[in-house]
């Protein structure tokens, strides 16, 4: 049975009890896949369904903009690919809440009866080692415990997960990707970094200049990655195709702040005709970054750093054959 995904909890179609989760889960890396594993674990050992409450905007967004807690952190997943990855994890219901002043203000009891209890029928709850609810994360585990003792639902905390003795967090995925190490990225994760989406019509610049690009939109305006890779995609053929990606606001055409992930396909399938791309959903694997975006003087200059991007992709394809 598919994921189940609700905007907000007031919808018929939620299970009434289930087993919960709490978090960002932004990138879902291998920390939160074994947090996962547990939940959906505990989900069927109860006959509960298992559920993920997330949050859009991220918390640290919402205050960021009323300058509260300094500037959010990039993203580095957006809201499609993050419920891809809870699915993958086998999970039942995913909802998603807004967080808004209302959401900001609410005391942590009120947390506990009006989403946890009255909301979601909460009867096992798992959380991380750090974490905090309610109006100025006055919440805390020791609270959650004693209110789930009171009130009829069991309650888990999951320490740190690591991998050769490094903790897996998001803040380390990021930290990843903005060193262009997509080899630790990948071993944080779990798999390679993608970014998955429809492909849209773009200025069809890149025909013109002799290497047509399947346009993404990234819908947050700081992605956690950013440059020139080699790239993969999935999703248009059997097999995946090799190819070069930027990811970026393109500073030599517009630079308008708006991000797009941009790829070039080294070889396009004979099977596909020119416009067959549009409105398929791609997924864009990023194996290993060349360097950061630049802003070249003129579209001939730019041509050339795209023939060379090219070049150095089949490069590093050829030494991995």
């Amino acid at each position: 049975m598919p994921m189940q995904v609700f905007r907000g909890f007031h919808h018929p179609g939620l299970a009434p009890t289930c087993a919960l989760t709490i978090g960002n889960f932004d990138g879902v890396h291998r920390g939160h896949q074994a947090m996962l594993a547990l939940l959906t674990n505990e989900a069927r050992h109860r006959g509960l369904a298992s559920c993920v409450m997330t949050f859009e905007p991220h918390p640290r967004d919402y205050f960021a903009a009323r300058g509260v807690g300094g500037p959010p952190p990039a993203r580095i997943a957006t809201l499609r690919d993050k419920l891809s990855e809870l699915e993958r994890c086998g999970v039942d219901q995913v909802v998603v809440l807004r967080f808004d002043e209302r959401f900001a203000a609410q005391l942590p009891q009120a947390f506990i009866e009006d989403v946890l209890m009255r909301g979601l029928g909460a009867r096992y709850v798992l959380v991380g080692d750090d974490f905090r609810f309610g109006a100025r994360r006055a919440g805390d585990y020791a609270m959650l415990d004693a209110a789930g003792s009171a009130l009829g639902f069991d309650v888990a905390r999951m320490m740190s997960y690591e991998v050769h003795g490094l903790r897996v967090s998001s803040s380390a995925v990021r930290e990843a990707l903005a060193a262009g190490d997509m080899a630790r990225t990948a071993a944080l994760l779990g798999r390679p970094y993608s970014i998955s989406g429809h492909v849209l019509h773009g200025r069809k610049l890149g025909r013109e200049l002799g290497f047509r690009t399947l346009n993404l939109r990234f819908a947050h305006s700081r992605p956690a990655a950013m440059g020139i890779f080699v790239a993969r995609v999935r999703g248009l053929t059997a097999s995946p195709l090799a190819a070069v990606a930027s990811l970026g606001v393109r500073p030599t055409i517009e630079d308008a702040g708006r991000v797009l992930l941009e790829t070039h396909c080294l070889e396009w399938p004979l099977q596909l005709d020119s416009e067959a791309a549009y409105g398929q959903v791609i997924t864009v694997e990023l194996l290993h970054k060349l360097h950061d975006e630049r802003r070249y003087p003129s579209l001939d200059a730019l041509q050339d750093g795209i023939a060379q991007d090219t070049a150095a992709a089949r490069a590093w394809f050829r030494a991995r054959t």
